[in-house]
């Protein structure tokens, strides 16, 4: 249930960038880190943009890959299930370095685009 509270701060920003236009559409990107799943969000998007300017709004996902960064080469390779071994040196595992956020990137409102 994670996901309500990044719902709500996603609305917030929303609204505050939409500046009382109607918002149409909303690019949202979800790291595979976050463990945040695209339809609890968009469930709880439906429930709390009620009665606001983003009601109706069509919530458009970008998934991103969760990556790792080897600390011995510093090549960045993604977490598939494969194992935790850097593809160029073999050393195990890394620190995170991609997939770890869940940003709004753009807004679309009606007579124009946001932020």
């Amino acid at each position: 249930m994670h996901e309500l509270a990044i719902t709500q701060a996603m609305l917030d920003v929303v609204l505050k960038h939409a500046g009382g236009a109607r918002v149409r559409k909303v690019n949202v990107t979800v790291g595979e880190w976050t463990g945040y799943v695209g339809e609890s969000i968009e469930l709880f998007w439906q429930e709390l943009a009620r009665g606001t300017a983003a009601e109706g709004a069509r919530l458009e996902f970008r998934f991103e890959p969760a990556l790792l960064r080897c600390r011995a080469c510093g090549e960045r390779f993604p977490v598939d299930g494969s194992g935790l071994e850097c593809p160029r040196c073999g050393s195990l595992g890394g620190e995170p370095a991609g997939g770890q956020d869940c940003t709004v990137d753009s807004i679309e409102v009606e007579g124009g685009e946001g932020p």
